[in-house]
């Protein structure tokens, strides 16, 4: 029987570090790869989680934005486990409030990261998922509060149940342009480049829930967007109310769901909780 193996993206700090953390502190049993862009900060990261006592992390370079890379993670899991048993996508970023880059660059910067680049990791990752695998995409509580001030049009094609990867890829594309043009507000969009780009993560996970419901349906495959809340992290600020540890604990719940969980799948879930979205 082949070993079991967790990867964890955008993981040598912040929520990432804390869900490797995490994992290791519930007993998971497999190895954990932590990811990162820089070598040296993913293996400092290890070396930290290692001199905590825990031995079973290794570091592999990813970088979301860099799909040779994904490629790269993809045969080495299959060479050495024989596939992916947990995939936790954490990784991404955010500008801050005080950031001067003009609105379109941001949009485009943004949904580069957190929606591309995940998405990139996905296409890579899950088509070697094992039976009873479970991925969570790590989204944002912002993804629901950028939806409710999308215009109405936007808000029904973003809760459409059987809206398409391809549909949704032109959403952000459409945003996108809007952004740089300025006049995204004007089309029903939010303000926000990162609440926006967390809708693209909530609803591709939705979508990717229901493909594998049809193509995987005896697996018994679980995949979800997660909230982990506002977090004190480099990415937010240190005004928030949650640890780094406190923000992993929906991740882990969603990626150790016990083998016979039906659910939940293709849901938003927030402190352990499904949200309506």
């Amino acid at each position: 029987m082949t070993k079991k193996v967790a990867v964890v993206t955008g993981a040598n700090k912040g929520i990432g570090l804390a869900i490797v953390k995490g994992l290791c502190k519930a007993g998971y049993t497999g190895d954990i790869i932590l990811t990162a862009r820089s070598e040296k900060l993913g293996q400092e990261a290890v070396q930290q989680v290692k001199a905590e006592g825990h031995q079973n992390v290794l570091f592999h370079r990813l970088d979301l934005c860099d799909q040779s890379t994904a490629e790269e993670l993809r045969k080495f899991l299959e060479d050495n486990y024989g596939g992916l048993d947990v995939l936790i996508n954490n990784a991404g970023m955010a500008y801050r409030d005080s950031a001067t880059e003009p609105f379109g660059e941001q949009a485009e910067v943004t949904m580069q990261t957190n929606y591309w680049g995940t998405l990139a990791v996905c296409k890579a990752l899950l088509p070697i998922l094992k039976p009873k695998a479970r991925v969570v995409n790590v989204s944002s509580f912002v993804s629901k509060m950028a939806l409710d001030k999308c215009s109405p049009e936007l808000q029904a094609k973003f809760r459409n149940p059987d809206i398409t990867e391809e549909e949704l890829g032109g959403l952000i594309r459409d945003f996108v342009q809007a952004g740089q043009k300025g006049d995204h507000q004007a089309k029903g969009w939010p303000n926000s480049a990162y609440g926006t780009s967390k809708i693209g993560v909530t609803v591709l996970s939705r979508i990717q829930a229901r493909v594998l419901s049809q193509t995987r349906a005896s697996d018994g495959i679980l995949l979800n967007a997660c909230c982990p809340g506002w977090v004190r992290t480099d990415m937010s600020n240190d005004k928030a109310p949650k640890s780094p540890e406190e923000g992993a604990e929906t991740p882990v719940y969603l990626a150790l769901l016990p083998d016979r969980a039906t659910g939940p799948h293709g849901q938003l879930v927030w402190d352990k909780e499904v949200q309506k979205w």
